[in-house]
């Protein structure tokens, strides 16, 4: 791979003003951290929005700096951004992928803005591509881009991941250009979702408005092969591994537990988000305090929020709502010695956060929807000694590879409260037990296995577009009817189930008619061609429909061979076992459970 172009929303550093100049810096968390290792890997460069509206001579100063250090900016006016970003992204498909549509806003003006803007990151990128490039295109700011690339450099390998779920038809249909992004997503050679679930939903989308069929996750788009897969992100585990165990971190812990005098931790991270359902966690807690009231004054809910889209008016209620249900709670229960929810609504650094973990207890992990949810994973990684237990959404897709966790459904309170019980109360050696199988995979199956898994499917699927391109033989009738005529000896190797005859259940619908055995005749008579039909049905059936030809039969898929008239079965071998282990092992880690 010559270069690696990662494509997103944002750059991994944000440009900020300070006293009437620029300066870069660098973004904590998300796709930058997740991506770290693939960046030191490769070759890289990073296309994607500064994050502030650039005057024009302040533009041609900062980009030289950005662009030596293989940042290529796409610059946006505050109206793109407006329609593009708080609009479309925000209003519309954030909340209709999450399953919200009572949220989304179906706005034309906002479709055009982010169509003119994946229209800009087109631009950028086609002018600095070269041949031998990589694009890897990220989430779902961008999902026109990759057909947009696919017209201006048809050859180009182009990758897009997907960060969030894809929803079920019936909830993709509401969408009016539903057509148009998924054209658009259609541009790409590998389209990559956390979970099978989400595979699933974007090929019966594809299938249901395109009538595209798939074999096993491949698609043909217009003479070109499409995969579709599934690829769990996952976390840097050795980081927090390392971190969690330092001595630093060792007494910041001891300070959180002291300062709590000692009482059991429940814990809640999220970002403040209507699809986290942080409201049903703190009416839970309510009533996990007023079921079992012998933890009234030995427990604390530590519930520890990041503020987000602050000018979107769901946002600003959610907050304000949220802060009444933390002082309902606390005056409810608490008293001058003990405030049963403390909470925290502000950014916290890496090893604070990670020294919350570490002091945790219990883990509640309850988003109504949740792409992935990393810091389930987090939680897991950072517990070096084993001990705690982690309560997590069956909605987020974290929960198909944490299966140890106690998994729950995030809307039935009564059920989530009596979790909390079982995880205060569940023995060291269970924790420890549960925590440790979770560990092991987190560990085989990390951010830069994830990563590095895309990038080798990408140049997989790009290799087998190249061998079917070679075979395609449409485009080049002529010659092979050429070629045919003017040849000695031919071998006719015929597919008889969805080729020679249509596919059907009922093998009464399949038996070879009148034309086709006189065109297989016809082709055996000539002594130049040896066919061959090859099927999966079994042998007494093919030998009833061809005996009288002059044909060589393959049945059940090879397992037994009729050549010149004399029927051979293949001896069992176990060559083959070896071969695929490493693909089996490779979703085994990708299917956890």
């Amino acid at each position: 791979m010559d270069r690696l172009l990662i494509v997103s929303n944002r750059l991994p550093v944000t440009v900020i003003r300070k006293k009437g100049k620029l300066y870069l810096q660098t973004s904590v968390g998300g796709l930058a951290t997740g991506l770290a290792s693939v960046l030191r890997k490769y070759n890289s460069l990073w296309v994607g929005w500064p994050g502030i509206e650039m005057k024009s001579s302040e533009e041609k100063i900062l980009e030289a700096r950005m662009k030596s250090e293989g940042l290529f900016p796409v610059n946006l006016s505050k109206s793109e951004v407006n329609g593009y970003y708080h609009g479309f992204c925000n209003k519309t498909i954030w909340p209709l992928f999450h399953s919200f549509p009572q949220y989304t806003i179906y706005n034309k003006k906002w479709w055009s803005v982010y169509r003119k803007v994946n229209e800009k990151f087109s631009k950028v990128i086609t002018d600095i591509t070269k041949p031998g490039d990589t694009i890897w295109i990220h989430d779902y700011h961008l999902m026109l881009l990759p057909n947009l690339l696919r017209g201006e450099v048809p050859e180009a390998k182009i990758g897009f991941f997907l960060h969030i779920p894809f929803p079920p038809f019936e909830m993709f249909r509401l969408l009016p250009w539903r057509r148009d992004l998924l054209e658009g997503l259609l541009g790409t050679d590998l389209i990559g979702f956390h979970i099978y679930d989400y595979v699933q939903n974007f090929l019966q989308c594809v299938r249901r408005l395109f009538g595209y069929e798939h074999e096993f996750g491949r698609l043909i788009v217009e003479d070109r092969i499409v995969r579709v897969d599934a690829f769990p992100m996952g976390i840097d585990y050795d980081k927090f591994k390392s971190i969690a165990g330092s001595p630093e971190l060792e007494k910041e812990v001891k300070r959180i537990r002291k300062k709590l005098r000692g009482r059991r931790i429940i814990l809640s991270v999220d970002r403040l988000d209507y699809t986290k359902g942080i409201p049903l966690r703190l009416e839970v807690f309510d009533l996990f305090l007023n079921k079992y009231p012998e933890y009234v004054g030995k427990v604390t809910f530590v519930l520890k929020l990041v503020p987000s889209r602050a000018r979107v008016e769901h946002y600003v209620q959610l907050k304000k709502y949220v802060d009444e249900l933390v002082g309902k709670i606390n005056g409810k229960y608490g008293d001058i010695e003990w405030m049963p929810v403390q909470y925290i609504c502000r950014f916290l650094p890496f090893e604070k956060l990670t020294a919350l973990y570490r002091a945790a207890d219990v883990a509640l992990i309850t988003p109504l929807r949740d792409g992935m949810n990393l810091i389930a994973k987090e939680f897991v990684a950072s517990k070096i000694d084993g001990k705690g237990a982690l309560i997590l959404s069956e909605t987020t897709g974290a929960a198909f590879e944490l299966a140890e966790a106690i998994v729950v459904n995030p809307n039935n309170k009564e059920k989530v409260a009596e979790a909390l019980k079982i995880a205060l109360e569940m023995p060291e050696d269970e924790q420890i037990n549960r925590n440790r199988t979770m560990q092991e995979r987190l560990k085989r199956y990390n951010v830069e296995k994830w990563s590095e898994d895309f990038i080798h499917e990408l140049n997989k699927i790009k290799e087998v577009q190249q061998e079917f391109s070679t075979k395609y033989l449409i485009r080049d009738i002529d010659n092979l009817l050429k070629d045919y005529r003017n040849s000695s000896k031919r071998l006719l190797l015929l597919d008889y189930d969805g080729t020679l005859v249509p596919h059907a259940d009922d093998p009464r619908k399949v038996e070879p008619d009148e034309e086709l055995v006189r065109i297989l005749d016809e082709l055996s008579r000539d002594k130049r061609n040896t066919v061959v039909i090859v099927s999966g049905r079994d042998k007494r059936t093919l030998e009833k429909w061809f005996k009288n030809l002059n044909v060589d039969l393959v049945a059940e898929h090879g397992a037994a061979v009729r050549k010149n008239g004399e029927w051979k079965s293949i001896e069992s071998v176990d060559d083959w076992k070896e071969s695929i282990r490493q693909v089996l092992e490779l979703y085994v880690d990708r299917t956890p459970g």
